[in-house]
């Protein structure tokens, strides 16, 4: 047997670890500013819907409950502005991460294949490719890669690590194209509701996409926007054609949503309140560390959107990571998310207020 590990870098986290215990050591402990995990508690009703249906002594469907497909189209159409869904252009997913490793080996691709991914990016599109055995092909413009042999292509607006957002004329600039070539194009929004100096749109608005779906899927999760990440609830939504044989593929395999967390999902997808009031948290958090990090010298590029700030201080990123460890501070750096990172760190604003408020006391 070979180890299907070897097909894989190296877990970027397990670097991190040297740093995080001298941040750990700061006499005022840690403000760990690196992974993103939400902070803040689960909504009521969430967590509600969740002890309500917890007597789900049978299996649930790989497809959900129709209450949840129901809530899953109905969001898209009211928040996202696709039109003409139905429950086949809807699944649920454990997980966006889940989806995003398995999706090129659920697809059937393989050597030979190419899977196109932002230069800088989340490092699990490289990892889902290389699962495949597929390639995987870094981007600037996607538009400019050469299409033979490229079968998947992802986009990430909002952008993790960067921030940045793509405009609807550049998203329909590369959904024609990616029509043209026969490419199947899968948008990661799940930053999508965390918009400060831009509005984010899906791929699915009709200003992008017209009034088709063809070669098409969006991916969102709830972990950022309701506090889900312990729940990992998530879900596709786009071609009927490409998430019906993927429903066929994940009954086989058992990839199957917790019930519990199917009507915990319906709720949180029925309520925006709590969206509001998190927002509010993470946009007061956002320009506390914003403000702190500008006055210490670093220059924040992009970062209009999603919940990290691209920093840099025009030096080597892991030289960053440990001057802010020194202070107790923990961010990421910039290489985890490729090459062309090296010479910044990200920020995550997840943090307590009182975390924050540290924070910014120590870079004054």
């Amino acid at each position: 047997m070979g180890a299907v590990s070897s097909l894989l870098p190296v877990f970027p986290w397990d670097r991190l670890e040297p740093y995080k215990a001298t941040a750990a050591a700061h006499p005022g402990g840690i403000v760990d500013l690196s992974v993103g995990t939400p902070v803040d508690p689960v909504p009521e009703l969430i967590r509600a819907a969740l002890t309500d249906a917890a007597d789900s002594h049978g299996y649930p469907t790989v497809w959900g409950t129709p209450a949840l497909r129901d809530a899953l189209t109905g969001w898209a159409t009211d928040r996202l502005g696709a039109r003409g869904l139905t429950h086949a252009g809807v699944l649920p997913v454990v997980g966006s991460k889940e989806l995003v490793a398995w999706l090129p080996t659920q697809l059937g691709l393989g050597p030979g294949d190419k899977v196109a991914h932002p230069r800088l990016a989340y490092p699990t599109y490289e990892v889902g490719a290389r699962l495949a055995r597929a390639e995987p092909v870094a981007y600037d413009d996607p538009t400019d890669l050469d299409p033979a042999g490229l079968k998947l292509l992802w986009l990430n607006s909002p952008s993790n690590p960067t921030g940045r957002v793509l405009t609807a004329d550049e998203l329909r600039r590369i959904v024609a194209w990616a029509r043209e070539h026969g490419i199947l194009v899968v948008s990661d929004e799940c930053y999508l509701e965390l918009g400060w100096e831009a509005d984010p749109v899906s791929v699915l608005h009709p200003d992008v996409c017209g009034d088709s779906h063809d070669g098409l899927v969006a991916v969102h999760s709830l972990s950022k926007r309701s506090n889900l990440a312990g729940y990992r609830a998530a879900f596709a939504v786009g071609d009927a054609a490409v998430l019906g044989e993927l429903l066929k593929i994940r009954k086989h395999g058992g990839m199957m949503v917790a019930a519990p967390v199917q009507a915990a999902t319906v709720a949180a997808l029925g309520d925006t309140a709590h969206v509001t009031e998190q927002r509010e948290r993470y946009a007061r958090r956002r320009a506390a560390l914003r403000g702190a990090f500008e006055a210490a010298g670093f220059r924040i590029e992009h970062s209009e959107a999603s919940l990290y700030l691209w920093a840099t201080r025009d030096e080597p990123c892991w030289d960053t990571v440990g001057h802010l460890a020194e202070r107790g501070i923990l961010v990421a750096p910039g290489d985890f998310y490729g090459p062309a990172g090296d010479r910044f760190v990200r920020i995550a604003f997840t943090a307590t207020d009182e975390r924050v408020e540290a924070a910014v006391r120590r870079l004054a």
